[in-house]
């Protein structure tokens, strides 16, 4: 009987901190934020908010034909071809009616105005 309760008291405290981390690793990290307001009457209210990391922003790789969402997209901006190529001295011709120019990271990619389809990206152009 002796050898029996030491076996469970033994596989307890070696199992007892391997359960207790897991919930712990398992959610996501969240930190709690304390507010307390002083009422004019005297009253005191404490509220506990919890508050989620945020996650870092994941920008994507273009490609020809998908649609180009410019949430998604870093260093975001239109370009002006006429001043890109002073800027750049570059060789960027003018867009198709219906089309511009846009930058996302140091890519340049051609996008329908209506419909956002992307009709042609131009690697590393803007350093």
């Amino acid at each position: 009987m002796k050898k029996f309760v030491l076996a469970i008291v033994a596989a307890s405290v070696a199992v007892g901190p391997i359960l207790a981390a897991a919930p712990a690793a398992a959610a996501p990290a969240q930190q709690t934020r304390t507010v307390v307001k002083h009422k004019p009457n005297g009253n005191v209210v404490v509220r506990h908010k919890a508050v989620k990391k945020a996650t870092p922003q994941r920008y994507r790789k273009w490609q020809r034909g998908q649609r180009f969402d410019h949430r998604q997209a870093q260093n975001y901006r239109q370009i002006d071809y006429r001043q890109y190529n002073r800027q750049y001295r570059g060789n960027l011709n003018a867009p198709p009616r219906g089309y511009r120019y846009v930058q996302s990271g140091n890519d340049i990619v051609l996008v329908s105005i209506a419909s956002g389809i992307i009709g042609a990206i131009f690697g590393n152009m803007i350093r």
